[in-house]
């Protein structure tokens, strides 16, 4: 198990370079000229004034110059100062960093109470009513994009029923409350489109315990169908489904850019979109470097549950 944690904590660091020297390169490929960007592209700037700005910023060094030298301030724990605020980049991700989380595990909390139990569901009553309506959400779901379906529970729950707000944030440690009631609507749009993949993973992996012969076994000793479903079925076919779970939170980070926007949360996906319009290079490479850490390092943990759910697995090969 050690040699694998240890060869699995050296391929994030890869993984990472990647992640953000693509971002890094792409960045750089929007039309436009950074330079007059941060310093606000009027007519009166003079080539010496960008000439100035480029050279304090290494805007005139050739791209992979320009990324080595991000990457060892990053390292450092620099990631620089934000082209349009002037604040330090750290400073900016940290504020914004707690309200992403926070609106993630929500988002995955609720897509988890929603698909666990309708995958099981659809797994025991397979072919029948409760199957057809569980799968027939779950393909829904995938098809729903989150932008649109935030876009109807506004509607609904905001501006018809006058339920819930649909705009803004509060803090968990002013108003649990009210923090909760601000969070619901984008938690859910989040969850209920991450919540489709777990379900169908779910029925599959369920369904597939559940032809086993020792599930037979069981049945011929009189065990209670549920019984047998929770006490010997759901604990195996939980590995598949947690690889899953781990991966949506990929999705979960990608689809807060769009929804945080929509619902005006000042996260790090809706500080990203503000800084790629503007051309915040530094900021957005920050939103990215700590999104990309935290998608890499759940993926990592969710590899050692494996371990920790079926001790039949070993790694040390």
């Amino acid at each position: 198990m050690q040699r694998y944690i240890l060869r699995r904590l050296a391929q994030l660091i890869p993984s990472l370079l990647l992640i953000t020297f693509l971002v890094f390169a792409l960045m750089h490929a929007i039309p436009g000229d950074p330079a007059r960007m941060m310093l606000g592209a009027g007519e009166q700037l003079d080539a010496k004034q960008l000439e100035i700005v480029r050279r304090e910023d290494n805007l005139d060094k050739p791209l992979p110059v320009q990324y080595v030298l991000w990457l060892a301030k990053a390292a450092s724990g620099d990631l620089g100062r934000s082209t349009t605020s002037q604040r330090r980049v750290g400073e900016e991700v940290a504020m914004r960093a707690g309200i992403t989380f926070q609106l993630g595990l929500f988002a995955w909390l609720i897509g988890i109470c929603i698909a666990i139990p309708a995958g099981i569901v659809s797994a025991v009553h397979r072919g029948r009513w409760p199957d057809m309506l569980a799968t027939m959400g779950a393909v829904g779901a995938v098809a729903l994009p989150g932008f649109w379906l935030g876009i109807m529970m506004i509607l609904l729950f905001g501006v018809t029923l006058g339920w819930l707000p649909t705009r803004g944030y509060v803090p968990l440690a002013v108003d649990p409350l009210e923090s909760l009631r601000h969070m619901l609507l984008p938690a859910i749009a989040l969850g209920i489109t991450s919540s489709a993949l777990v379900t169908r993973q779910m029925r599959s992996a369920l369904l597939e315990v559940l032809a086993q012969d020792y599930i037979r076994t069981a049945r011929a000793k009189g065990l209670a169908r549920w019984a047998i479903v929770i006490g010997h079925a759901l604990r195996n076919a939980m590995l598949p489904v947690i690889t899953v779970m781990g991966l949506e939170i990929g999705r979960i980070f990608a689809g807060s850019v769009v929804i945080e926007t929509l619902f005006g949360i000042p996260g790090m996906g809706r500080l990203m979109v503000q800084a790629v319009f503007t051309r915040d290079f530094p900021v957005v490479q920050g939103c990215v470097l700590v999104m990309a850490t935290a998608v890499l390092v759940i993926n990592f943990a969710t590899d050692i549950l494996y371990a920790v759910l079926d001790p039949r697995i070993r790694y040390d090969k």
